[in-house]
């Protein structure tokens, strides 16, 4: 917990049907918990136990909201947008931590993060901070590093009322008014940001290889595509059809042990397969030389 008391922060995340996605929701919600004076949790319609995995946690500071995901925001992925907003409307701290059901933090790192928002929490100026992401595709020992997936995103900002999730969830922005945010007649301002070296460890692509298709098939449904219907011996995903992985040497977080021990696959990856956008291929080198990512996309404006 943060040593100030006249600092609160509160966790909010939301999930639907985490254990049929495969997603470690369980890990993302209690690794945060330690700093966080409550944990809201928008739980969609599931059926496969997941709001009783939550409740069965018996921690006074989780609060469940029941929620019904509405299938006609599929364009965009706007129900993420919703789900998000639900609970991060019910939350009472004064900083808001947003974590998604397949995030979690290192243990390690709990204490930089509430450092960080003691020393900030007076300057008005700085309206959140951005966390560093890593990645991990098709096993724990493996990170997908190129230019196709974002380094960055905001995580943590003031509760101000008029912030909201932005386009499917993955940024938040600040609105002159909420009914503007509703009807879309205003775009919203990027939140200014600090940097905290504090990586989010991002699983979303470590998961069996039907799951991940399965994964793949819903992530399209919601965002309003139309899915074909396949053979069940076609229902796998190739893990090789990714253009780049470097080996992860460092530690995870403790409360991920199990999962890790329990993960039956161990990646190598067939770079015959390997899948590059045509321009990809001759920016991604130089990128790698320079350290900048060019026409990188920044939901925020960085304060160094």
């Amino acid at each position: 917990m943060p040593e100030n008391n006249t600092i609160k922060i509160s966790g909010f995340s939301y999930v639907r049907n985490g254990f049929t996605y495969g997603v470690p929701f369980i890990e993302a919600i209690t690794s945060i918990l330690p700093i966080c004076h409550e944990m809201i949790v928008a739980v969609g319609d599931s059926n496969d136990g997941t709001r009783e995995a939550i409740a069965n946690l018996k921690n006074d500071r989780i609060k469940i909201i029941d929620t019904v995901w509405d299938m006609n925001l599929r364009e965009g992925g706007k129900v993420f947008a919703q789900q998000t907003n639900i609970a991060l409307a019910a939350i009472a701290g004064n900083w808001a931590f947003h974590i998604q059901a397949d995030e979690v933090i290192h243990e390690a790192d709990l204490p930089k993060i509430v450092s960080a928002v003691e020393k900030e929490n007076n300057n008005k100026e700085i309206d959140g901070f951005i966390l560093p992401f890593l990645h991990f595709w098709a096993d724990y020992n493996h990170i997908r590093n190129t230019r196709r997936v974002h380094n960055n995103e905001v995580r943590i900002f003031r509760n101000d009322k008029l912030i909201q999730s932005y386009k499917d969830s993955q940024g938040f922005r600040k609105y002159k008014s909420v009914e503007g945010y509703n009807d879309g007649t205003d775009a919203g301002k990027k939140l200014v940001v600090k940097k905290i070296d504090a990586p989010v460890y991002h699983y979303n692509g470590v998961r069996n290889s039907k799951v991940m298709h399965t994964k793949i098939q819903n992530f399209q449904l919601h965002y309003g595509n139309i899915i074909a219907d396949n053979k069940e011996e076609e229902n796998n995903f190739d893990f090789n059809c990714v253009d780049r992985v470097t080996t992860f040497t460092k530690t995870h977080p403790a409360i991920m042990q199990e999962k890790i021990k329990a993960h039956n696959f161990s990646f190598v990856h067939d770079t015959s397969k390997a899948i590059w956008k045509p321009k990809d291929k001759w920016i991604q080198p130089i990128e790698d030389i320079v350290g900048f990512k060019f026409g990188e996309y920044k939901n925020y404006i960085l304060k160094k």
